[in-house]
């Protein structure tokens, strides 16, 4: 069966502020030596599987011509511009709907654009064996992560090691995320998977759903496709999109259909949440420090410098996060990486969004 694939490349990325802003976010960025951006990584990584001319982006609209400057073998009428965001149930359905009115049924791979995998080969054989699984019957594929320390940060896929097809467990509930100490009696149990955000599913089988359980949705959906490729797809689209409500495909359709199954993955994934992802990303020196840029340390362990042109120099710090950019400068505590988000909350009270 054909494959096609969505590329979801519309979020801020804030947590990487400041390198991270509202004109170019994380997707867009490289964090990695070998000089190509994620979202440029994302596609690289399915093109095998995958035809160009069978590879979707829905974005925001601000970044249309990002998308274009860094995927230029991307059709323009892949690229699919959200008119306002309204999470990830609908923009899945507008890929769905999209793809449904060029083929009459396909394979359709959801992978976010600001992911990090070291095993190219291990992750194409768990996407083979996730097509497999979602090719029959109506069945839903989400790809887990084997989890390798209690984590608090991510949601969970908890799977019944007795009821199998292919190399799919079925799902028996997806959780929030947990506390820690729930998330150490999670990886002793070895019967809960980190979930990644990636799905494997046939158009048929995810249009299905949305119809099923999003019937309002479904049917602005309906419309939108109707629309597509004449003089009245824009404001159909804008109309119809502002009205859907905001959910997430996990919500709206994964903890209420049946046929849900997880394979499990060891590719050596990295969601790339927030700047402590760049220890596991790249190689620290013999101090524990990971640096990019003009750097001189001093006495300074176990941190995360990102630099430019300007000169950085440290001496006696330990476990903090210092990234420079040209009109702004971040200097964070590892542990409190998470409250990056209130910098940018504190800016736009401010009215400062220059700087977001």
């Amino acid at each position: 069966m054909k494959i096609t694939a969505l590329i979801m490349a519309g979020g801020r990325g804030e947590r990487f502020w400041p390198k991270s802003r509202k004109n170019m976010p994380k997707q867009f960025l490289s964090l990695t030596d070998d000089g190509k951006t994620m979202i440029q990584l994302t596609v690289e990584r399915i093109s095998s599987v995958v035809d160009m001319e069978d590879i979707y982006i829905a974005t925001n609209k601000d970044y249309k011509e990002l998308v274009r400057s860094q995927l230029p073998g991307i059709p323009e009428k892949n690229i699919l511009c959200e008119p306002v965001g309204r999470n990830t149930a609908p923009c899945i359905g507008l890929g769905a709907v999209h793809m449904a009115k060029k083929y009459d049924d396909a394979i359709m791979l959801v992978l976010p654009s600001d992911h990090l995998i070291k095993f190219n080969k291990m992750f194409l054989s768990v996407l083979k064996d996730s097509c497999d699984v979602a090719e029959k019957d109506r069945n839903l594929v989400t790809i887990g992560i084997t989890p390798t320390y209690a984590e608090t940060g991510y949601g969970y896929i908890k799977f019944d090691s007795h009821v199998m097809e292919g190399r799919a467990y079925k799902v028996d509930r997806f959780v929030e995320k947990p506390s820690l100490e729930v998330a150490k009696e999670y990886l002793e149990t070895e019967e809960y998977l980190w979930n990644s955000g990636m799905f494997v599913w046939k158009l048929s089988s995810i249009l299905y759903n949305l119809e099923r359980f999003m019937p309002e949705t479904f049917a602005g959906l309906k419309r939108i496709q109707a629309s597509i490729g004449t003089p009245e797809e824009e404001d159909v689209l804008r109309k119809e999109f502002a009205q859907f409500q905001s959910q997430s495909i996990d919500y709206g359709i994964m903890e209420k259909a049946e046929n849900i199954y997880t394979v499990p993955g060891t590719f050596g994934w990295d969601d790339v949440g927030s700047w402590l992802a760049v220890e596991r990303i790249r190689k620290s020196n013999e101090m524990g420090n990971v640096v990019s840029g003009n750097i001189i340390t001093v006495g300074t362990h176990n941190c995360i410098i990102q630099g430019e042109k300007k000169l950085i120099a440290t001496v006696g710090l330990e476990d903090l996060v210092i990234v420079d950019t040209e009109d702004a400068t971040l200097i964070c505590a590892k542990d409190s990486t998470a409250d990056i988000k209130k910098v940018l909350e504190n800016l736009k009270i401010c009215n400062r969004d220059e700087y977001i």
